[in-house]
């Protein structure tokens, strides 16, 4: 049995997970077997245990691939097969290229020694030892030498903000500047994955907010992989490139925070989300629509008010041949312009619109929903024209209502039938050139 997943796996895998599965009890490989093939844990239970069953993923060099599950969901015994602290009962586990599962002790510790660092939940420092000797400690066990382990104990400890606390024991600090310590330690060790274990539950809400930031600084400027495990919906969604969900010992869903939010496996999954604050989440690419209310920067005034009078709205976007943005155009000015015989709409189009990246989130687009008549232009680095979030549908995503039918645009401040006047007008007028010019 395998995953439902919501987006394809990195083809390049740093660490790379087949068919797990993790069984206690008297009979742990029939226990593994048998929930491979769908028992339920309540039917084993007589047996033994089934933690984790047929687990697959791989993770990309450089993504925090965040592991999301209720107590006794499987999360905890799963990251913990990933550097051999428990001994998988039937699967693979690749980390660095290198299989762990089964392999001889001198072999697992290379690949921790090289390759794995792991960040606790309870910090797990040495109560005896200074900051500084704590940070160093994975250095010591590789066996670097005392003057070159400082130089990079000290250089991580001015990395994690902890800089002028080197002499102090774990005891004088706080619960957030002990998990820095932790997060040291493991950065000290340099190397490419960093597997975090419920590592900021035991903080408070404000520290764990500061620490949740910190390690996405870290993580840019530093390139880690990070396997990250949490109960917390709110910290996965801000922190995940991709989510595994778990249930039961198993992966339900992977998929990124907004593959997991707009697109959930099932009811289970759907019902864990319901309460997550969506704005936050949710980004302009994921709910933009199509433009319709386009035209091109030479098509003219008249081009531009059919095409409001066929829309029903107020105004319409201005694009190049590239696409690119050029602004916008009113369907008041296209009257007064079409009535004055001019056709170069450029005399009339307005730039002072407000545009987002694709990856803007929905909270940040708030205040310019309000303060613009049309939707919201999302645009891409090079400024064309992608699509467009209007007001409702912004409404609808926040609300997770599934949008049917047509969206409506801004409505005409000028009466229809004014720009069909306005129209006929042209048309006779250009009309009337044309038999003129041909009798001439």
């Amino acid at each position: 049995m395998t995953a439902s997943t919501s987006s394809t796996r990195p083809s390049d895998p740093i660490l790379s997970v087949a068919n797990l599965s993790k069984a206690f009890g008297r009979r742990p490989k029939e226990v593994a077997k048998r929930a491979e093939a769908g028992a339920s844990r309540q039917e084993l239970a007589n047996l033994g245990t089934a933690a984790v069953i047929d687990a697959s993923f791989d993770v990309a060099p450089g993504e925090i691939f965040v592991v999301m599950g209720l107590s006794g969901s499987g999360k905890s015994t799963l990251i913990r097969m990933l550097n051999g602290l428990l001994a998988p009962t039937t699967g693979s586990v690749r980390v660095a290229g290198t299989e762990i599962a089964g392999v001889k002790p001198a072999v697992l510790r290379t690949v921790r020694q090289e390759s794995v660092s792991m960040v606790f939940q309870h910090f797990a420092l040495f109560p005896h030892r200074t900051v500084l000797d704590n940070a160093a400690y994975a250095l010591e066990v590789q066996g670097v030498a005392k003057e070159e382990r400082i130089r990079r104990a000290q250089r991580v400890i001015d990395v994690v903000g902890l800089k002028g606390w080197e002499q102090k024991l774990p005891g004088e600090l706080s619960g957030g500047m002990q998990q820095r310590v932790g997060l040291a330690r493991a950065l000290s060790a340099d190397t490419p994955i960093l597997l975090m274990d419920e590592a900021f539950s035991a903080l408070d809400p404000l520290i764990r907010r500061e620490m949740q930031e910190q390690l996405l600084e870290l993580q840019a400027e530093l390139g880690k992989t990070i396997v990250f495990i949490t109960h917390d919906l709110n910290e996965a969604m801000f922190l995940g490139d991709r989510i595994a969900v778990m249930r039961d010992g198993r992966i339900v869903q992977i998929g990124t925070p907004e593959d997991i939010l707009t697109d959930p496996a099932n009811d289970y999954v759907a019902q864990f989300v319901q309460d997550v604050d969506r704005s936050k989440v949710l980004t302009a690419s994921s709910v933009m629509e199509p433009a319709r209310a386009v035209v091109t920067a030479n098509a003219g005034p008249r081009a531009a008010l059919r095409a409001m009078r066929d829309l029903q709205t107020s105004g319409v976007f201005v694009v190049d041949r590239a696409r690119k943005l050029k602004g916008y155009v009113m369907d008041a000015d296209a009257v007064r312009l079409t009535r004055s015989g001019a056709g170069d709409l450029a005399a009339i189009v307005k730039d002072d619109l407000t545009t987002v990246a694709p990856e803007t989130s929905l909270s940040e687009l708030f205040v310019p929903a309000v303060e613009n008549t049309l939707p919201i232009a999302v645009v891409d680095a090079e400024g064309r024209l992608l699509g467009v979030i209007p007001r409702i549908t912004m409404l609808a995503a926040l609300g997770n209502i599934s949008q049917t039918g047509e969206i409506p645009l801004p409505p005409l401040t000028v009466p229809i039938s004014v720009i069909s006047d306005t129209l006929q007008e042209a048309d006779a007028i250009e009309g009337s050139s044309i038999d003129a010019g041909s009798r001439a």
